[in-house]
């Protein structure tokens, strides 16, 4: 990334990324991990799997709840349990980070698609995912991603306020203190797999590309109201006009 400043080229675009079935597909190890950790903080085996497509980590768990019967007497007893929860999964999977890469892979053109989006003038690139800090930057190291990326202003589950679109705003404004750039809403472009994060993108008044490497089919992703979608990110040059387009 070529950052602006004293004599250097103004930053006016914001690119940010979902990382879970849009760079890489992890899935496998952090289903297991996941488990693992369920199981220690309840005391029940997860029998039946949440909902993971387009959700943040602490919105699945909360989902993995009542799908297993876990039954929580006081108000506030789930919420008490999230923080339990969320450091003993990031255990769980910093102990399998050498799977990441044998039982998980880079989706096809991800690594290239970062690299080119890194070499544009005027942009910041990071990452809005639902994995928390630790779990995210462990996966991107993994793959050697991190480098194109400043994770310094990046969105993470857990760290603002759910759902993700309020965590696209508060991304934006984040890089705009770090950069003291403005990025205009339009100009915030954010790169996922699902129609969940086709409406945060709405809902943080960002431009959404969709690409059809996860659940959804393009034309789930097209109805859903992608303003751009990829069959998949092994041809830059769709995304590349686009962000060179943005205001």
């Amino acid at each position: 990334m070529k950052f602006g400043g004293s004599g250097g080229v103004a930053i006016h675009r914001l690119v940010l990324w979902n990382i879970d079935l849009t760079l890489l597909d992890v899935v496998k190890v952090t289903r297991a991990a996941y488990a693992e950790a369920f199981a220690a903080v309840t005391g029940r085996p997860l029998v039946q799997l949440p909902q993971l497509v387009g959700m943040t980590e602490p919105e699945i768990f909360f989902d993995a709840l009542g799908r297993n019967g876990v039954s929580l007497r006081a108000d506030g007893e789930s919420e008490s349990l999230l923080a339990p929860f969320g450091a003993e999964f990031a255990t769980r999977l910093a102990a399998r980070r050498d799977l990441l890469t044998t039982e998980g892979s880079l989706l096809p053109g991800a690594a290239e698609a970062l690299r080119a989006v890194a070499g544009l003038d005027g942009v910041v690139q990071s990452v809005l995912t639902g994995s928390s800090r630790p779990n995210a930057a462990l996966k991107l190291r993994a793959f050697g991603l991190d480098r194109y990326l400043d994770l310094a202003v990046a969105g993470f589950a857990g760290s603002e306020p759910y759902p993700k679109g309020a965590l696209l705003r508060a991304t934006r404004l984040r890089a705009e203190e770090k950069y003291k750039a403005s990025f205009a809403e339009k100009a915030t472009i954010y790169i996922a797999d699902s129609p969940r994060d086709v409406e945060a993108a709405a809902m943080g008044g960002a431009t959404s590309v969709a690409v059809a490497s996860g659940r959804a089919s393009g034309a789930e992703l097209r109805e859903a109201g992608a303003d751009l979608v990829l069959p998949d990110l092994t041809n830059t040059a769709p995304l590349i006009a686009l962000i060179g387009a943005r205001p």
